[in-house]
């Protein structure tokens, strides 16, 4: 059994989880589980049960909360983490197997002592172990008080530290979600601030960036009359003269500014933003140089297993010298993939591979927005220009490019053809065979993994002692998983969190809802139903609605005659279908004509089509006479 204490105070042995009621009880609970093996002395207990004001018979009461307290404890079958009565107080022993603190404690330590490869995904999980609102359920004003500042200012730490990994290995987009919210929630934090309007700018959207600024300094003005601190104000102005941040040592940066907090200095011919904003900002915007935009690095993938042919593949083509000069193509090779698939992380593992044959460096550039639409090429290729100056066109640069999530050929042509002299890797949902059939390259279409290769990556993520515990349980976890990269991640980091959960009984209770319960609470990201639903939104409405009826379906495998009559189409449309649904990664061929969907993706639309008790969801309902998909979404009114 384990006590959580990191949200609503509740007891959970792994699969089932109760609520503590809010009650005198419960509020003891907390007070000692907050000091975990320390004696509280009763005086601090009346307090804290009773408030400040306690009637006289508290000191009675308290023993007898003390015995209810137990009773509770042998209701649950964990009379071993008695309540110690010592002299002067009461003390719970715990450890980070029974306690949520403690075990959010130890990663935390974990963190600080491992790599940086392995530091970000530690925090992560510790901070997962987090879930809603601090003692929401305990009644103690003193606690709330006291004690929830103080537990929260230790996530807020490791948050902190999460963004700052994040913008250094400049993964500024995925900083943006959590400083978006943190900065809301604690609006005076300069700190959190001072990422988020890092992170923006580092993603081209100088204009947020000054807009966060004058939202912190009016807030601070407003509230407490003081000004932004040094850090914050040396970053309005990098911003204003339309530094490179990507070029600055931050640590650096930052030690020089908080040096001469009193004393700052400005780039000849602009004034100090703090006394002249408009004049500064008109200066900044006439410089020579452009506003630079620098992209993500290479992120590194912690813990990556398996695809040993298509990381061979990929780095022999990437690292084989081109016969004669040949600089017509960039050697390049498209990665293709249901969602989730593990697309975007073979590419950064081969592009680690490869780095030391790229002078030039390794850049990622994501070709979809946040909301799911297509970046243009050109925005992609002024963002590439302003990071390799020295690139296109000179002879002299050699770099990588992960051109990632790909939704229309269009988007990587004109940057295949400028940066001729490096390689190139695209990864999309879509099969982009027009892009190979105008550019060359290959083609790795990725599918789920082996069982021998889930097993790997569940024992590279959970280490080696826990699966040698279960010897047997981790093929049925995978199993349940379907064999699916993301999937099989989401259930590692959750089985992370909860030490004492056995991996055969998280099996069991995956299988009733693999796809509803494969998801990370504190990361909307880590989902698979979101996935899922965000590869149908790209779709156009009548191909997702066919999608979801033919893979509802019970044919295995599908043929086209069998779609044509799921559908109510004539065959050769159906097939035009089936080629759209193979094209965007839904659908997988065996044998020639043979078709089947994935395990997951099943899942899923069986549990779309069951979402709605009263009526058919629209993408549902059974086809009118004379509809039928068409290449652009329309529906035409009948058949001809």
């Amino acid at each position: 059994m384990r006590f959580q204490l990191l949200g609503p105070l509740s007891v959970t042995d792994g699969r089932d989880l109760v609520m503590l009621p809010p009650s005198k009880p419960t509020a003891l609970l907390a007070a000692l589980l907050i000091r975990p093996g320390s004696i509280v002395s009763a005086d601090r207990l009346r307090d804290i049960v009773w408030g400040e004001e306690h009637p006289t018979t508290a000191k009675t009461a308290l023993q007898s909360c003390v015995l209810r307290l137990r009773r509770l404890f042998a209701k649950y079958g964990i009379e071993h983490q008695a309540v110690v009565a010592v002299a002067g107080g009461y003390r719970i022993d715990a450890d980070a197997e029974t306690l949520d603190l403690l075990h959010f404690r130890r990663l935390v330590e974990q963190a600080a002592a491992s790599g940086n490869d392995s530091e970000l995904y530690t925090l992560r999980s510790a901070l997962a172990l987090w879930q809603g609102g601090l003692l929401s359920n305990v009644p103690s004003d003193l606690l709330h008080r006291d004690e929830v500042p103080r537990l929260t200012e230790e996530r807020l730490r490791v948050l902190e530290r999460v963004c700052d990994i994040e913008l250094e290995d400049g993964r500024c987009r995925e900083a943006l979600v959590d400083l978006w919210e943190v900065t809301r929630v604690y609006p005076a934090h300069e700190r959190f601030a001072e990422q988020l309007i890092e992170a923006l700018y580092r993603t081209g959207r100088q204009t947020e960036a000054l807009a966060e600024y004058r939202r912190i300094k009016g807030h601070l003005r407003e509230r407490l009359g003081v000004d932004p601190r040094a850090e914050l104000q040396g970053l309005e102005l990098a911003i204003l003269r339309g530094e490179d941040l990507g070029r600055v040592e931050v640590a650096r940066r930052r030690a020089a500014l908080a040096g001469h907090a009193t004393e700052r200095t400005a780039a000849p011919g602009v004034q100090d933003p703090q006394d002249s904003p408009a004049s500064a900002g008109r200066d900044a915007l006439a410089a020579p140089h452009p506003l630079p935009l620098p992209l993500p690095p290479i992120p590194s993938v912690p813990g990556f297993t398996g695809r040993e042919h298509e990381v061979h593949s990929l780095v022999s083509q990437l690292t084989t010298e081109r016969p004669g000069g040949d600089s017509e193509r960039a050697p390049f090779a498209v990665l293709s993939g249901a969602p989730g698939i593990g697309k975007t992380a073979l590419a950064l593992h081969v592009a680690h591979l490869v780095s030391r044959h790229f002078p030039d460096g390794c850049l990622l550039v994501p070709l979809t927005r946040p909301d799911g639409s297509p970046r243009p090429a050109e925005e992609a290729a002024d963002e590439l220009r302003r990071a390799l100056p020295a690139g296109p066109g000179t002879g002299r640069g050699r770099s990588l490019l992960v051109l990632d999530d790909v939704v229309h050929p269009d988007q990587v042509r004109p940057l295949l053809t400028a940066y001729a002299c490096g390689a190139a890797i695209v990864t999309s949902r879509m099969g982009l065979a027009a892009l190979v059939a105008t550019h060359g390259g290959t083609v790795h279409r990725l599918g789920a993994l082996d069982p021998e290769q889930s097993q790997a990556l569940l024992t590279a993520v959970l280490g080696r002692e826990r699966i040698a515990a279960e010897p047997t349980a981790a093929l049925p976890l995978a199993t349940a998983c379907g064999h699916h990269p993301l999937a099989l991640r989401i259930a590692a980091a959750r089985l992370l969190t909860r030490p004492r959960l056995r991996l055969a009984d998280y099996a069991d209770w995956l299988r009733h809802d693999p796809v509803g319960r494969l998801s990370l609470a504190d990361d909307p990201r880590m989902s698979v139903p979101q996935r899922l639903d965000e590869a149908l939104k790209r779709l156009p409405p009548v191909l997702a609605e066919a999608h979801l009826r033919l893979a509802a379906s019970p044919h295995d495998p599908l043929t086209t005659s069998g779609a044509a009559g799921l559908l109510g189409l004539p065959e050769d449309t159906a097939e035009q279908v089936i080629e759209r649904l193979l094209d965007a990664g839904l659908l997988e061929e065996g044998q020639p004509g043979a078709f089947w969907t994935h395990d997951l993706l099943r899942a899923h639309a069986r549990r779309a089509a069951g979402s709605s008790v009263d009526h058919a969801p629209a993408l549902l309902r059974p086809p009118r006479h004379g509809e039928f998909p068409q290449l652009d979404g329309t529906r035409p009114a009948a058949l001809r």
